[in-house]
């Protein structure tokens, strides 16, 4: 397994060499620093942790400043651990893009943007109770009965209801990488991904 922290930059689209317009996600990825090697004898389980992102030491805890001091690097804004990665790494040691190849396929994990709270043609995707005739009123987005009555006298849990949508932990799944830009740690792939520009997300294959 590899794989590196990055921050959603945006979409655009590009050309394919037989003239298709491709969607795609442009990825600001890496360079990320190894903060930590988490082993079977210390940890119970072995991982790489990675950082991003530079953030401010005076609004960093005491404790993770020393976290990071230990691999020689200024705070960073997020944290991941990979289990299982396919390298030899040590602490301190810099991952880039260069571990990415056009045309492979990876998989990207961020959080979906909030969207508060919403009703149910929104949320789940409801057609309403229908047309405004026949003594409707106000009822075009009303989620309509609950299906319970004498028996069981109760509303099961799960129902599709009104209720928070959005900021979920999202992860895509097969999306190519279309461009690998090392010199400015860019990564171009096919598609959408969760999150709001800016957002961090986690690439991995």
């Amino acid at each position: 397994m590899f794989g590196i922290i990055g921050k959603k930059v945006g979409m655009t689209s590009i050309f394919a060499e037989s003239g298709k317009l491709i969607p795609c996600t442009v990825i600001e990825a890496g360079p990320c620093v190894v903060t930590q090697i988490k082993t079977q004898e210390n940890d119970g389980y072995g991982a790489i942790q990675l950082g991003f992102g530079n953030r401010k030491q005076k609004n960093t805890p005491k404790p993770l400043i020393g976290h990071f001091a230990k691999a020689n690097t200024a705070p960073k804004t997020k944290v991941c651990e990979f289990a299982h990665f396919d390298r030899e790494l040590n602490l301190g040691d810099s991952v880039d893009v260069s571990g990415f190849v056009e045309g492979e396929f990876v998989d990207v994990i961020g959080t979906s943007k909030g969207k508060g709270f919403q009703g149910v043609v929104k949320r789940h995707g409801f057609a309403g109770v229908g047309g405004a005739t026949h003594g409707q009123h106000n009822r075009l987005r009303a989620p309509g009965s609950l299906g319970a009555s004498s028996y069981p006298s109760k509303v099961f849990k799960g129902m599709r209801m009104a209720g928070r949508m959005g900021g979920d932990r999202v992860k895509i799944t097969n999306l190519e990488v279309l461009k690998v830009d090392v010199e400015n740690n860019i990564l171009v792939i096919k598609g959408a991904i969760p999150g709001f520009n800016g957002s961090m997300v986690i690439i991995e294959k």
